[in-house]
């Protein structure tokens, strides 16, 4: 399947290129890296780290993704997002080894670091490669889909982790790891690109690769305006992995009952991203986009108020449902604005955006409660989910034609 139209006989995800090629390695992947983020805190301590070090080491991992998100654009670019998949999974690889080993906190740092950069060249890859070989009007629920398969590995790792750690030292959860990144490496390998596929190296008579510098250039009103609404999009919804935690503390409930809270939100997290895919390539991406960030915003603003388990539990449902909303409109706003032929630089740009709002969500509510007022803190970021929506009603029918069915009809695709 190409970017053309498809016709109505092909099934909306095709078995080669779409689910062996990007989303069965995306599950098995997603699935390591899940079983790893809880216990990199408990082998720091293990290795001697006091519990602000443990968190430290955890928040590595988001800050590799960051790092090597721009480096990723040119690296797929440069090999082919094939074979920067490929890379990706034999470095994570390494790093997991490194995890699995590491006598002392500096490897375990280097290591947690090294397997964000893979991550992040991983992520950047499959999204180009989708980006490329899906029709417009099917690339909603395509890449919602990757990002619900990318939930679901997140959701089974920890849970696989735990089956072979128990009975066994802490660190049976990196082999564990090491295992899938070799697994995903390998479905990625046996997929073959056919001549022309976004995966293939770039032809040698190819026009010439730009730079990630000019790219930027040449986009920056796009970044500017639709990156700034991408930005608190990524905040409001990197937000939501703090506030809950945070807030149980704050209200004395039992970590075990904090553990369930998450659970439940995460579960509703999963139920909605095919829908909300459907309606982006039915009626537009505000139609989501909107509606997904009033409900988190709605959901933060109350979540000071409640005082007992029962609405802590309802907010939280309402937090996940918002999230799940939002499966996939970064990743396809993204899509629809990159430029062909420099899509691989151009998305390793938005992700800076995408992943530097995810990692600055987390940052305003913890700076909320370092100055004393944690709910204050909340209701910066409930702020920030009314923001995002005005930004993202602004901004993208600018840059988008798939905004709205009004969008689409003006540019002549109804």
């Amino acid at each position: 399947m190409t970017a053309r139209a498809a016709g109505r006989g092909e099934p909306m995800f095709p078995m080669r290129p779409v689910v062996l090629g990007a989303f069965v390695p995306s599950l098995v992947f997603e699935i390591g890296i899940g079983a790893m983020l809880p216990i990199v805190p408990l082998t720091a301590t293990g290795l001697g780290a006091s519990l602000a070090v443990a968190g430290v080491m955890a928040a590595l991992l988001p800050i590799g993704q960051l790092l090597a998100d721009v480096p990723a654009g040119a690296l797929s670019a440069r090999l082919g997002d094939r074979g920067a998949m490929l890379l990706a999974g034999l470095v994570a690889s390494l790093g997991f080894v490194g995890l699995a080993l590491a006598p002392n906190l500096a490897l375990l740092a280097v290591s947690v670091l090294v397997i964000g950069a893979a991550n992040a060249v991983f992520n950047l890859a499959r999204h180009a490669y989708l980006t490329e070989i899906t029709p417009p009007l099917r690339r909603a629920r395509v890449l919602s889909t990757l990002a619900g398969v990318h939930r679901i590995g997140l959701f089974i790792g920890p849970f696989a982790g735990a089956a072979v750690i128990h009975g066994a030292d802490v660190r049976a959860g990196y082999w564990l790891a090491l295992g899938t990144s070799l697994v995903a490496t390998a479905v990625v390998a046996a997929v073959r690109s056919e001549p022309g596929d976004a995966g293939a190296p770039a032809r040698r008579d190819a026009p010439p690769r730009r730079s990630m510098h000019s790219v930027l250039l040449e986009h920056r009103q796009v970044f500017a305006t639709l990156g700034i609404a991408v930005l608190l999009v990524g905040a409001v919804r990197g937000a939501r992995q703090t506030v809950l935690p945070l807030w149980t503390e704050h209200l004395g409930l039992d970590p075990a009952v904090t553990s369930i809270v998450f659970g439940i939100a995460g579960a509703a997290d999963m139920l909605l991203f095919y829908p909300a895919g459907k309606v982006m390539d039915s009626f537009g991406r505000l139609w989501i986009g909107v509606p997904a960030m009033l409900t988190m915003g709605v959901a933060m603003a109350l979540l000071p108020l409640t005082t007992t388990l029962g609405p802590v539990i309802a907010v939280a449902v309402l937090l996940g449902l918002g999230n799940g909303m939002s499966s996939g409109i970064l990743m396809t706003l993204g899509a629809d604005t990159a430029p062909p032929g420099e899509r691989a630089q151009f998305l390793g740009i938005w992700r800076v955006f995408q992943d530097g709002g995810a990692a600055l969500g987390p940052l305003v509510v913890s700076g909320g409660a370092a100055l004393g007022s944690l709910a204050a803190g909340i209701w910066v970021m409930a702020a920030g989910g009314g923001l995002a929506t005005a930004a993202l009603a602004r901004w993208v029918p600018r840059w988008s034609v798939h905004a709205t069915r009004t969008t689409r009809r003006r540019a002549g695709l109804l």
